[in-house]
């Protein structure tokens, strides 16, 4: 009876919450036209306090997306462009020597921000990559002896070119466990392509006030903290993981060639943090089996390791999840 009346309060709570969602994503519509799946892993990575990685042809408001939500926001934004030449302290800062002091000072660098836009992050090198990853595990920068916390909420955006494209350096597979979501986009369709063109060719755009502010984001993330999570839920979260690694026992021997390594514990945390924002996100104070479901694929998507033999049959990650949402039995 008690966790009933919890829930219930905390769905009061989630829905005093209603207008601030309806702010942001107000705000996104007017500048984003279609998308909906980038906005909504936005607001997923931004309430569970993690970072997204997008992949997708250059010209898909990737960029756009999250300097938005920054200005939504009013959160300090600042991009980082990644190129083969990039340096570990062009993203996190170095000491430089003052004459005027006779002291080596330190320069922060791009890192420090709310909001942080990696743009072809596999463009750079693995010391530049592990540079900004640290960054984003640790929560904190150091800069010769000294330490220093980065800002709260710090999100990050990575946006990454398609591994096929020439002068790319795929990222290896423990830094890419470190993002909350993968997230690929594709095209708008054409009544979405239409209203992109009137947008653009006006050449006056409404600009963007902030609306809600760090602290408010700070406050829904303990509400997020707070969902709940039925113990049937979490054992249908550690099914959907393990038939990653031991997809026989689950009646899927058919993956078992197709997959050479399984998720890793992260994922399951992953996707119980990425469940709860979703409920959110739906105004609920629980978790049901199509929270879940929903953000299954851009959880796992990068963390299961395939085979030869499925990139000769072209089996992507996507299908072997598919496959194993069919298969594992929904509580």
């Amino acid at each position: 009876m008690n966790e009933t009346v919890n829930i219930r309060e905390l769905n009061d709570l989630i829905a005093s919450k209603a207008n601030f969602l309806s702010m942001i994503r107000n705000g996104m519509d007017r500048r984003i036209v279609g998308q909906k799946h980038l906005v909504d892993s936005l607001l997923i990575a931004l309430l569970c306090n993690g970072h997204v990685l997008l992949e997708g042809v250059p010209g898909l408001a990737k960029t756009l997306a999250i300097k938005t939500l920054a200005s939504l926001v009013d959160a300090k934004y600042s991009r980082i462009q990644f190129t083969p030449d990039l340096l570990p302290a062009d993203v996190i800062g170095t000491l430089i020597y003052s004459v005027k002091n006779e002291s080596f000072e330190v320069k922060k660098g791009p890192i420090f921000a709310n909001f942080v836009l990696a743009d072809e992050i596999n463009r750079a090198p693995a010391k530049v990559q592990s540079a900004l990853l640290e960054a984003m595990q640790e929560r904190q920068v150091t800069i010769g002896d000294e330490t220093f916390p980065l800002d709260k909420p710090f999100l990050v955006m990575a946006t990454q070119n398609p591994i096929e494209q020439e002068g790319t350096y795929p990222l290896p597979e423990a830094q890419t466990d470190r993002f909350l979501l993968k997230v690929v986009i594709g095209y708008p369709n054409k009544n979405e392509e239409k209203e992109i063109i009137r947008q653009n060719i006006h050449g006056v755009q409404t600009p963007i006030l902030p609306v809600v502010t760090p602290q408010d984001i700070l406050e829904v993330q303990k509400i997020v903290e707070k969902i709940y999570i039925d113990e049937k839920i979490e054992n249908y979260i550690v099914d959907i993981v393990f038939a990653t690694r031991e997809p026989a026992k689950y009646g899927l021997s058919d993956l078992q060639s197709i997959i050479s390594y399984g998720a890793s514990p992260r994922a399951s945390i992953s996707l119980a943090l990425a469940s709860r924002a979703y409920a959110f996100l739906q105004g609920r104070g629980y978790v049901i089996p199509e929270d879940v479901r929903a953000v299954c694929h851009d959880v796992l998507r990068h963390r299961i390791g395939l085979s030869y033999e499925a990139e000769a049959n072209n089996i992507g990650a996507d299908e072997v999840i598919t496959a194993i949402l069919d298969k594992v039995v929904v509580p």
